[in-house]
């Protein structure tokens, strides 16, 4: 090809590296003592756009071709070195600094990050980035780092197209064809971020396909800026008020739950008109202090810095305090610095700046041989927990919730599960996929017990305050014959209060219609939300039972919510220990329900009802262990095994409300 592809300006921009380092330490700053989201990740996309589409139509006009090899190569040598040393740090460190319930989620989303889908990862396991009462590991912000793998990916494929469509139909208007390629990226993926953010934001937050629009809009920008043109004053006046606008993002806007649709316009538009300002030398411009030679050199490393403080955060979280002080906090974002130039200048660039991709890839190969030999020892400790917590369960000494009534002293053992082993000791929906995720409403049924000629069918339904119970159900059927379903989404209650066209709505209409002939006993489902203080939630969701016993005819027995907090308690258990969490959560009101339950529990006679808030209760406290068991495996949900515990309990209520049918 003797013509350049298209003409660009590849000039180095020193206000680009100064824009980075700027959304590197707003990330930073947001995290450390706001607990908020800045928006700068959304700048992190819009670079990225920006500098991948020069770098790979710069080399088209040089070469006249696109290779993945040299590509990949390429890409592999600028993003491995970090990320496998930062990796392998956090593997080393957990072992000594992180509590054991968060070994397990941690070595999931470390093998993620090594592969770069950790934002699928999270976006499966329904995190909420900025939930506090979520355990967060030191690698939850390389969901970013993921998808900026994901596209370079998709880009190389987007380009070699573009220009194979070129070659073969030898296209003259060149710009005109990228520009449309891009535009029509730009606004599906735009559209389809607003929708998925209106419905489902958790879902839309980490996913690929809402966030490809952010590095389109960099990729226009790259191919159109040669084009446009601004005045001076223009520029002057244009570059301050995009920096103000984007330190500004993540005060006006609470970006965790608004991101990515729409309103991350503000962010993207404000990156923008710092580039934009940049084209023009001015006097008083944004420029001279973006591209000043310390934010120039910080800009460089700002790729660590993001990477590098989230993890020292994390530490400092789970082994000090929840919230740094300003020392703290500042010595965090130095120590950021200081740890990415060390590593830039020692790990990165001997690696990136090699002619020899054997010497490269030798030391990459022993990065990534180390981490796997250090994910392969976690996982090997947690096979042996996992081992001695089904010895344990067996034995008498672990009575869970019927301890809370039963005249016999409990023997003190070490509680089970295993604290490594809690975070993972989930209902059986949820390790067979039988709960439905956030990300669709379709209608999935886990069945189990006896799946044919069986005398009754049970049917638990509603969100995972519900799905907890699963396991108390299961125990309590064993020894009857009885099929049991599961049909629960998390985060959605069997409720009257969604609308039609929504995820949460369309899932409970076809749950109803499910319902309508299929041939169900008995429901049981969550009543109440504890941590909800209107009623008129309350009242939505009983009144969506009452539907079904008044209209299907099914008996249903309604469970009143158990206790949450505000906090995550099996954090609090590990690292404060028994008597500050006993105490911590006996300060809560943690049932905003109760008014509700007892005019529930008075007026309403068709609905069977149980509530359980005294077996989480030892001497009118509430308790994080009872007898023996570990109750909580966050702020609000049962483990496992302690909601098997109350297998007698439900039995007993089950066997009774069948009999009467």
């Amino acid at each position: 090809m003797n013509q350049p592809l298209i003409n660009i300006d590849r000039k180095f921009r020193p206000e680009v590296e100064g824009l980075r380092v700027v959304a590197a330490l707003l990330v930073a700053i947001y995290h450390i003592w706001l607990n908020r989201v800045s928006g700068g990740v959304d700048v992190f996309f819009v670079i990225s756009g920006f500098l991948i589409t020069s770098s790979i139509i710069s080399t088209i006009n040089r070469t006249g071709e696109l290779r993945f090899l040299p590509y990949i190569t390429k890409l592999m040598k600028r993003l491995l070195p970090s990320v496998f040393f930062i990796l392998g740090a956090v593997l080393v460190l957990s072992w000594f600094l992180l509590p054991k319930s968060i070994l397990d989620k941690t070595i999931r989303e470390v093998v993620a990050s090594m592969f770069f889908y950790q934002n699928w990862q999270l976006a499966i396991s329904s995190t909420d980035y900025l939930d506090s009462s979520q355990m967060k590991t030191p690698v939850e912000h390389f969901w970013a780092l993921s998808i900026q793998g994901q596209f370079y990916i998709i880009w190389f494929l987007l380009f070699a197209f573009i220009l194979l469509l070129i070659k073969k139909y030898k296209l003259t208007n060149v710009k005109t064809l990228i520009n449309t390629v891009l535009g029509i990226i730009f606004v599906s993926s735009f559209i389809y971020s607003v929708y998925l953010t209106a419905v489902n934001q958790p879902w839309a937050y980490f996913i690929t396909m809402t966030r490809v629009w952010e590095f389109a809009l960099g990729s226009l920008l790259c191919v159109n800026l040669s084009s446009i043109k601004v005045n001076k004053i223009l520029a002057t006046v244009i570059g301050w008020l995009g920096l103000i606008g984007l330190i500004l993002t993540g005060i006006v806007f609470n970006v965790s739950e608004m991101f990515p649709g729409y309103i991350a316009l503000w962010p993207m538009v404000c990156a923008l008109f710092i580039v934009l300002s940049g084209t023009r030398e001015t006097k008083f411009g944004v420029k001279r202090f973006l591209g000043s030679p310390v934010m120039v050199k910080l800009g460089g490393i700002s790729f660590g810095i993001y990477l590098w403080h989230w993890v020292l955060l994390e530490f400092y979280r789970y082994n000090v305090q929840e919230t740094p002080g300003i020392i703290v906090g500042t010595l965090i974002i130095i120590s950021s610095i200081v740890f990415s130039f060390l590593m830039t200048r020692y790990i990165e660039e001997p690696i990136r700046s090699s002619d020899n991709n054997k010497f490269s890839f030798k030391r990459l190969g022993i990065m990534g041989s180390v981490n796997i030999l250090l994910i392969g020892s976690f996982l090997i400790g947690v096979k042996i927990n996992h081992y001695k917590l089904e010895q344990k369960i067996t034995d008498k000494n672990f009575p869970g919730a019927l301890a809370v009534k039963s005249p016999n002293v409990v023997p003190d053992q070490e509680p089970i599960p295993a604290f490594s082993d809690v975070f993972g000791d989930l209902p059986q929906a949820h390790l067979d996929g039988s709960n439905q995720g956030l990300k669709d409403s379709d209608l999935k049924i886990g069945e189990y017990g006896e799946t044919e000629n069986f005398d009754a069918t049970i049917a638990l339904i509603g969100s995972s305050h519900s799905e907890h119970w699963l396991g108390a159900i299961l125990e309590a059927t064993k020894d009857h014959n009885y099929r049991v379903l599961n049909m629960t989404r998390s985060g959605t209650r069997f409720s009257t209060g969604y609308s039609d066209d929504d995820l949460k709505g369309i899932w409970v209409n076809n749950v109803l219609d499910y319902l309508k002939d299929a041939d169900v006993d008995l429901i049981v489902a969550q009543a109440t939300a504890s941590d909800a203080s209107s009623n008129k939630i309350q009242q939505q969701i009983v009144d969506q039972l009452q539907y079904i016993k008044d209209e299907y005819g099914i008996e249903v027995l309604a469970i009143r919510d158990d206790p949450r907090y505000s906090f995550n308690v099996l954090e609090s258990l590990e690292t404060n220990g028994l008597e500050k969490t006993t105490e911590k959560m006996n300060s809560e009101t943690n049932q905003k329900d109760e008014s509700f339950w007892k005019q529930f529990e008075t007026e309403n006679k068709s609905l069977h009802k149980i509530d359980l808030t005294d077996y989480f209760r030892v001497d009118g406290k509430f308790q994080p262990i009872i007898g023996n068991i570990i109750v909580y495996r966050d702020n609000r949900h049962l483990t496992n095994t302690y909601s098997e515990s109350f297998g007698p309990i439900f039995e007993e209520e089950i066997n009774e409300i069948l009999k009467k049918k």
